[in-house]
């Protein structure tokens, strides 16, 4: 099958299916990023690339308002399944404007492991900045330059684009590498200040359910995370 960069079809299904429980994103990304987000109560989130919904489903549980995107209708029925009418969701591609939110109509984004998959990412940056308060934050998870080298080889300055099997080598993902300068200049030629950044470790509950795992996940970087702020 050609590889993908959103996750439609039986791929959607899949990973709507490992979404919930993966050591990858249950126990290593989602908690990162959720410590990162810090207390939301009250604050109104966009989720950009929301797949089947569990971050906002964590978000909407500590007390923000969210609306989630994707461009999967697959994963988006899987999230509306998940939160009901409790959150807002919408198709669309994250390639294009998001011309119907509004100018600083945010307090918080949340881009978990999807910025990798977009070829336009300055042009998605700037419309985050857009749609974010002054003084709202954007969080960002992708996947560590550390890990695709080891991954893929070459160059750890490399930048190229590449097809990343998953689901026992049925799919594949197609997403865009690159070195750690490449990633935090991008976002600070965007107009956000650098915050926190973080190299998300496994929660420790993975460990009572899978020990290997949970080794594997604290002796090689998996994940990037960031906090930034719009000034």
């Amino acid at each position: 099958m050609p590889p993908h960069t959103a996750y439609h079809g039986e791929l959607g299904d899949h990973f709507a299916r490992i979404a919930g429980t993966s050591p990858y994103n249950a126990y290593t990304d989602r908690p990162a990023m959720l410590a990162l987000a810090g207390d939301v109560a009250g604050l109104k989130v966009l989720d950009v690339g929301c797949g089947a919904g569990h971050y906002a489903a964590e978000l909407l549980a500590r007390g923000a308002e969210v609306v989630g995107i994707d461009g999967s209708a697959t994963v988006l029925r899987h999230a509306r399944e998940r939160l009901g009418d409790r959150a807002e969701l919408l198709v669309h591609d994250a390639e294009k404007p998001l011309d119907f939110v509004g100018d600083a109509s945010f307090d918080g984004v949340v881009c978990a492991l999807m910025l990798h998959y977009i070829a336009d990412r300055q042009g998605l940056l700037r419309e985050l900045r857009r749609v974010l308060r002054p003084g709202g934050w954007l969080l960002v998870s992708t996947t560590h330059p550390t890990a695709d080298w080891l991954k893929f080889g070459g160059s750890y300055y490399a930048e190229d684009w590449v097809d990343r099997p998953i689901g026992g080598r049925t799919w594949a993902i197609h997403y865009q590498r690159m070195p750690l300068e490449t990633l935090v200049n991008e976002l600070l030629a965007a107009g956000f200040v650098l915050e926190r950044l973080v190299e998300p470790r496994p929660a420790p509950d993975l460990r009572e359910l899978d020990e290997e795992a949970y080794d594997k996940l604290h002796e090689a970087p998996c994940f990037l995370a960031v906090r930034l702020l719009r000034p």
